[in-house]
């Protein structure tokens, strides 16, 4: 397993795109070693496939330029935060050996992003452990922050927001490979899923004066060395 800087766990395939795809364009154009796990294959969805859904990540995965990307094979719709999946993505972390990990922000409708969050900072702490019969040496990811993919209408206090303007048509396009999900029964009524979702980034990007941005949350204070490459 190639060993990263960023590692993105994902509930499901386009959770991570939707969540961040311009902040995973951005690391891997400056050069970071970035890769995706996502959970569950996402499937059964209303107009998805376990194939299709395989070949649209396929194409997404490609899209963003990630190296990286695999799944966990966890169950969809009853993803649990149980021991024996805290010790399957604990290894994970310790064979790929990431700096930095995001997850989905801690509170949501969906029960499966809110085990993915509890699964994700219960094997930062296992994957630390020595004496233990899990695979790969301890080791303890510097930070985890959290990405917005929510299915509850908040209004977001976020740690940080990161430009993405010189990513988001890279976003956008890996987020248009998965057309079961965001073009296959929905309304072609302005606004639009995908107009909706232009709009939010464009909100986040004027909250720090650029074009387009993401936002980040954090349970621990953000620090900074410098305040020379604040936007």
């Amino acid at each position: 397993m190639s060993q990263l800087d960023v590692l993105v766990v994902a509930p499901h395939p386009d959770d991570a795109e939707l969540g961040m795809g311009g902040a995973i364009a951005k690391f891997i154009d400056e050069g970071k070693r970035v890769g995706v796990l996502d959970l569950t294959d996402g499937e059964p969805t209303p107009n998805g496939s376990v194939e299709q859904r395989a070949a649209e990540t396929s194409a997404a995965t490609k899209a963003l330029g990630l190296t990286w990307r695999e799944n966990l094979g966890l169950p969809n719709r009853s993803l649990e935060a149980t021991l024996e999946a805290r010790k399957q993505l604990a290894e994970v972390f310790r064979l790929a050996r990431p700096r930095w990990i995001f997850a989905p922000f801690w509170e949501d409708a969906h029960p499966d992003h809110v085990a993915a969050t509890r699964l994700s900072e219960d094997a930062r702490f296992w994957a630390k452990l020595s004496k233990t019969d899990m695979r790969g040496d301890p080791h303890h990811p510097e930070r985890i922050f959290y990405y917005y993919c929510v299915h509850l209408k908040l209004a977001p206090q976020p740690a940080f927001v990161l430009d993405i303007s010189q990513q988001w048509e890279r976003k956008l396009q890996a987020i248009e490979c998965y057309q079961s999900q965001f073009a296959a029964g929905r309304s072609t009524e302005p606004p639009t899923f995908l107009e909706r979702l232009r709009d939010e980034a464009s909100y986040w990007g004027k909250s720090i004066g650029v074009r387009y941005g993401e936002p980040f949350a954090s349970r621990e204070p953000v620090g900074l060395s410098s305040l020379e490459r604040l936007v």
